[in-house]
């Protein structure tokens, strides 16, 4: 391994570990696929008071995704935007409906009193890699 690809680890660089996180490889980064996303139609969940459903064009076809981001945005400010979306997640089922991926968004603190939905800084195809 050269110099350029030797890791860096946590003695290396004082506290480089996140609170509550474990340290993962590059290799393990990279098996994620985060792709822009298109919401081009959102549904309260039928079963669930905190959830969404969200249809996004994902360019070659259109995903569910459901987010647990209800107390947090109104459905009509969800039309349009452009999101990030962990395309290579394993489906599951959430409260009875299927989600297809998932959506990266921030909380602005620990309590979890904002959330703020990962956008791109300008507009992006959708189905545009994220790397």
């Amino acid at each position: 391994m050269t110099e350029e690809n030797t890791p860096i680890t946590p003695a290396d660089e004082g506290s480089a570990k996140p609170a509550g996180k474990a340290i993962i490889e590059f290799d393990d980064f990279m098996k994620l696929d985060l792709r822009v996303g298109k919401v081009v139609e959102v549904a309260e969940h039928p079963n669930a008071d905190r959830l969404l459903v969200l249809q996004v064009d994902m360019g070659s076809e259109t995903r569910q995704l459901v987010a647990g981001i209800k107390a947090y945005y109104a459905p009509e400010a969800l039309l349009g935007r452009e999101i990030i979306v962990v395309a290579n997640l394993a489906p599951r089922k959430m409260r009875g409906v299927e989600s297809q991926g998932m959506l990266l968004a921030a909380a602005t603190d620990e309590e979890k009193s904002d959330v703020v939905i990962l956008t791109t800084e300008k507009p992006v195809p959708p189905g545009a890699s994220c790397s």
